[in-house]
Formats: structure tokens, C-alpha cells, sequence
């Protein structure tokens, strides 16, 4: 949905907006990423390669074409002297037909093709992960944008606060019951918090900027995020529940696991190089001259047969290999087991730091409630002339930082709910 909105200061041009809501988000972020375009290729490049590894199953078969000219052959009959020159044909032509299917390689190809596929996995799994990252850092960047909303919400209106005392204020200085010196000190307030607006506006069309980029979109958009979001509830259970689905559904954790599968696979293909080979072989081959007789015919002859063969130099030379690839198993599962703990710790650091949000934006709300309490008890004594113009200054600083941590404490909750569903691979 697409409509016009100001920045809120007179004479700034005004630009089209869309209202942004968190699936469209993920949605146009996930479509429009070139990390992922990249990872789709690997994918498309893994399932060629497997279906190459598959393809060492079918026969393999060969047509030749030969032809060529025939030299004037010498024949010496009585040790290299009296020469004798036979007739015989100018030209020869051969013509071949090879087929061969392998029968039996001690599992060579099976486990060939098995380390493709698992290869496959391991490429899509990375998608996946990659997928998680790049939807958690959009996430951020969505956030950022409440926060800076709620910041040019928050400023604009202290500097029409600040407006309407500083009216306040000279009408007093001109009643003679304070000195200029406030006006002054006033005017300055009022001068810095226009600035951090400003800040505020450019920093929110830089951030709407990096993400109509990173979506496809129009640059010169401005996003507008759902705020619905920050008072949606966000129910987490039972700690132990997340761990396990981290441990069953966590891209890095599949990954680990594929990688482990990989070199056990390895092993096997090792071993399998000490296996003999046997393959059906079948060929024809349509010749001419006859080239025992030289006679110019043509001859035709077929063959059929097995082919047995023993790698014996693989007795020594992959006993070494076997045993590296016996070490990378172990390698692999202690990898795996790191991630683990790694994942452990990530959950629950997750998990208490969604918790350790809520609560902060319960003591925040309090916090607001009695910084504008104190706004307004400071104020009203300030008019009344019983406080100086800095308490003033500082209970409205107090309440405008209250806002903001507010506001913050609030995108943290939606924020740190990510986190966790990232590390449980639910993202």
C-alpha cells in the first residue's frame, strides 16, 4: 500500500511510502537476496554432480572411426637383403563398437554416489542457514526502524513542549521574574533538540534506504513497520524443549551431522579400492584389409567376455588413506559436539536475555510513568518559581530518555524472540 508522507518539518519534501509488514519482509528479503541466489546455484551445481555420480552406473560405450592410408610394406625373406615388395591394398578403414558395464566394484560407485548426495544435503542445509542469518538481520534492521520512528515521535513532540515553555519563559523573563540567562539556556534546549531530530530523520532514511536495497524496492521509498509487532505476544516455553529442537533442526547442527555422515561415507570408499573389479565387456570391429592376409576385405569380428582385475598396489598405497579418513570421523564428531555446547550456550543465552527484555519493559513502563510525573511536578513549581530552570531541564531529559529505553526495551523483546527461534532453527 502505497502513500504520501512528510518528515514532519515544514519545507521538507515530502516522499512515498509503504507501510511494511514483517512477511512482506521476509518474503521480498528472501527473493531478492544474492547471497541466497548464489547459494541456489551450489544447489543446482550439487545435483549435477550427483546425477554425474550417478551416471558411473550406466555402460560405457564407445564408437570408433579409423581410416587412412596404407604404406608399401618390405618383406625381406632372406635376413635384410633381396627385399620383395607384396601388392596390397592402398587404404584401410576400422570400424568399432566397445561396451562395457561394470558389475562389480566393491562399492565404489555406490559410496561415490552417496558422498554426492550427501554433498547435495550439506549445499541445501547451508541455504538454510544463510536463509536464517539473512532473516535475522533484516529483523534487525526492522527494528532499528520502530526505534527511529519512536525517537522522531518522541522529539518532535518534547521540542513542541519546549516551544510552549520557552513561550512561557519570556513571558516571564518580560514580567521580570527570571533573568534572560533562561531564555538563553532555553533557546539552546531547544536548538539541540532539533538537531537530534534531524538526526533522527536522516538515520531513518539511511536505514529504509539499506533495506529497500537489500528488498528490491524503490530507494527512495520510506518503509513504514507494523507496530502491531511490538505489542504482539511472545510466548516462549520450557528451555530444555528449545535445546532439543536446536539440536534436531539447527542448519549448523544438520550440517555437522551431513559432514560426519560424509567421512564415514569416506572410510567406505577407502575401503572399497580394496575390492577386485569386475565389469561385462562387449565389442565389434568392422575392418578392412584382413590384416593377417593383407587380402583387401572386409572383416568383421565380435567379442564377448567378463574382466577381472585385483588393485594389489592398493594393499599398501590406501592403508594410509583409510586411516586419515578414520581420524576425520573423529575429527567430524567432535566438531559436531562443540556445536553442541555452543548451542546450548546459545539458546539459553537467548533464551534469558528475551526474558531479562519482558522484564525490563515492565520497569520502563513505570519508569515513563514516574519521569512524567516528575515533568510535571518540576514544571509546575518551575512557573511558580520554586525550582531552577535546570532541575526543569533535567526531569524533561529524565523523561525523554525514558521513552526512548522504552521503546528500545520493546523492539528487544520482538528482537531477542528471533534470536532464540534462529538457534532452534525455526527462523
Amino acid at each position: 500500500m502505497l502513500f504520501l508522507c512528510g518528515f514532519g518539518q515544514s519545507g521538507a519534501v515530502r516522499t512515498d511510502s509503504l507501510y511494511l509488514t514483517v512477511d512482506s519482509l521476509l518474503a521480498w528479503g528472501m527473493e531478492n537476496s544474492l547471497r541466497l541466489k548464489a547459494d541456489r546455484l551450489q544447489e543446482h551445481i550439487a545435483d549435477e554432480e550427483y546425477q554425474t555420480a550417478r551416471a558411473a552406473r550406466l555402460p560405457e560405450l564407445q564408437v570408433g572411426l579409423r581410416g587412412g592410408v596404407l604404406g608399401q610394406p618390405v618383406v625381406f625373406r632372406r635376413g635384410l637383403s633381396d627385399p620383395t615388395y607384396p601388392d596390397t591394398p592402398d587404404f584401410q578403414q576400422n570400424y568399432a563398437v566397445d561396451f562395457t558395464q561394470p558389475l562389480y566394484e566393491g562399492g565404489r560407485i555406490r559410496y561415490a554416489v552417496r558422498r554426492s548426495e550427501l554433498a547435495r544435503h550439506a549445499v541445501a542445509l547451508q541455504t538454510s542457514g544463510d536463509a536464517a542469518d539473512i532473516k535475522l538481520s533484516l529483523l534487525e534492521q526492522y527494528m532499528n526502524l520502530f526505534s527511529l520512528y519512536k525517537q522522531r515521535e518522541v522529539l518532535t513532540r518534547n521540542i513542541e513542549e519546549s516551544e510552549r515553555r520557552l513561550k512561557d519563559i519570556r513571558r516571564m523573563r518580560r514580567e521580570g521574574l527570571i533573568t534572560n540567562n533562561d531564555v538563553l539556556r532555553s533557546e539552546m534546549q531547544l536548538t539541540n533538540d532539533r538537531l537530534s531530530l534531524l538526526e533522527a530523520e536522516n538515520s531513518l532514511r539511511l536505514v529504509s534506504q539499506q533495506l529497500d536495497i537489500l528488498l528490491g524496492l524503490d530507494e527512495r521509498l520510506l518503509l513504514l513497520p507494523d507496530t502491531a509487532l511490538l505489542s504482539r505476544a511472545t510466548v516462549v516455553g520450557n528451555i530444555e524443549d528449545y535445546v532439543s529442537q536446536a539440536y534436531s533442526r539447527n542448519p549448523d547442527m544438520l550440517l555437522l551431522k551431513q559432514q560426519t555422515e560424509t567421512a564415514r561415507n569416506d572410510v567406505r570408499l577407502m575401503r572399497a579400492e580394496l575390492f577386485p573389479r569386475l565389469s561385462l565387456y562387449a565389442a565389434n570391429t568392422l575392418a578392412r584389409p584382413v590384416s593377417r592376409t593383407m587380402d583387401d576385405f572386409y572383416n568383421n569380428a565380435w567379442n564377448i567376455g567378463l574382466s577381472l582385475s585385483y588393485p594389489l598396489s592398493a594393499l599398501y598405497k590406501s592403508r594410509h588413506d583409510i586411516r586419515r579418513s578414520k581420524l576425520a570421523v573423529e575429527v567430524r564428531r567432535n566438531a559436531e559436539e562443540l556445536e553442541r555446547q555452543q548451542l546450548r550456550m546459545e539458546v539459553r543465552t537467548a533464551y534469558l536475555h528475551h526474558q531479562e527484555a519482558q522484564k525490563r519493559v515492565e520497569a520502563l513502563k513505570l519508569s515513563v510513568r514516574q519521569a512524567q510525573e516528575n515533568y510535571r511536578i518540576m514544571q509546575n513549581r518551575y512557573l511558580e518559581q520554586l525550582a531552577i530552570l535546570t532541575d526543569l531541564l533535567d526531569a524533561n531529559s529524565v523523561l525523554l530518555q525514558a521513552e526512548l529505553q522504552l521503546t528500545s526495551a520493546r523492539t528487544s523483546v520482538v528482537y531477542t524472540y528471533y534470536q532464540l527461534q534462529k538457534a532452534c532453527g525455526n527462523l
